[in-house]
């Protein structure tokens, strides 16, 4: 017999995959004007498929305005997707209600980029860890202080912090609060949406660490938005770059940094700066700027700032290929189908 609150939904076919997305379509309309009709859309994500395997890190790559972020709310259900599926642990969650979405949420979690803006500055540091057991009736008063003290202990924060306001913290030690309280509920998956982007250089590499320990100790799956590929590059198994809603290449680190294939991609890395002052390496600077998410452009939407486009390049949309080694690319010249 099921429990009452249980959620009871068909097994999806791979068991290795924590989070399956298939054709995962996103659009928010634009009025024009306050009772404007809303026509048009802006295409956020589009048509989109992913994977993340369970105990990796998965690094989302690509310019601000592509949906990485919007991607990451999709897949912990902070918005509601347009079409398509997101599997969770095997289960379709892309349309539970409330209620059931209350059990997986205990499930997965998120860092957000600011660590200032994602704290309550009305509340203690205890108090901000110890919420999610609250709402989620986990344990009795004496075993959730427990709890949020050895969080603390995990995260590097003394205890004696626990009485203290978040605008008492350096940034490092507020995006610390942050990650004890993503890991309160004991997720499998955590959503860390540019978790060192707002913090200083010397700082950086303090919390990827964290982050990095904490995965090995507890078995956690990250999803690592960022735009930043030097970092991504240290932390991530796998990496996907994302172009205007949609993935242009996929694969292992390794795959992606030493034999890249999208012309998108491989732009990017030509911006990573070398610590070497006498390396040169040759940037390759893109034509034009993004075309607008409400109108993109037909056939590939990178063709229009492309230095190898061809014909079929603005008539046919690539679809990702398989190119070996799970490496994947959409890409008409590079990974013909």
């Amino acid at each position: 017999m099921t429990a009452p609150n249980s959620v009871s939904l068909p097994r999806f076919q791979s068991l290795e995959d924590l989070v399956q997305v298939e054709n995962l379509v996103k659009l928010f309309p634009v009025k024009h004007g306050l009772f404007g009709p809303d026509d048009k859309k802006i295409h956020a994500v589009d048509g989109l498929d992913l994977a993340i395997v369970r105990g990796e890190t998965l690094g989302l790559v690509g310019e601000s305005g592509c949906g990485k972020s919007t991607l990451g709310r999709l897949i912990l259900r902070l918005e509601k997707p347009t079409s398509g599926r997101i599997l969770f642990e095997g289960n379709d969650i892309s349309s539970l209600g409330s209620a059931e979405m209350k059990q997986v949420r205990r499930k997965m979690q998120i860092i957000f980029q600011d660590p200032y803006s994602s704290l309550n500055p009305r509340k203690t540091v205890k108090s901000i860890i110890m919420e999610p057991l609250i709402i989620h009736g986990i344990g009795t008063r004496p075993q959730r202080i427990e709890k949020v003290f050895a969080l603390m202990a995990e995260v590097g924060l003394r205890p004696e912090y626990a009485a203290r306001y978040p605008h008492e913290f350096s940034g490092g030690q507020r995006q610390r609060i942050g990650i004890a309280r993503a890991l309160a509920l004991n997720p499998s998956l955590i959503v860390a949406d540019e978790p060192v982007s707002a913090l200083d250089v010397s700082i950086r590499s303090q919390v990827l660490n964290l982050l990095e320990e904490l995965q090995e100790k507890y078995g956690l799956t990250y999803l690592f938005i960022s735009h930043d590929l030097s970092v991504v590059e240290h932390i991530s198994d796998r990496v996907a770059v994302m172009y205007l809603g949609k993935i242009v290449e996929t694969g292992s680190k390794e795959r992606i940094y030493d034999s890249t294939l999208h012309p998108y991609t491989e732009a990017l890395l030509s911006a990573v700066p070398i610590p070497d002052p006498c390396a040169v390496r040759n940037r390759i600077i893109l034509e034009g700027d993004v075309p607008s998410p409400i109108d993109p452009p037909s056939g590939c939407r990178f063709h229009p700032r492309c230095r190898i486009r061809q014909a079929i390049c603005s008539e046919k949309e690539p679809r990702l290929n398989d190119v070996g080694d799970g490496h994947l690319a959409a890409c008409h010249v590079r990974a013909p189908v």
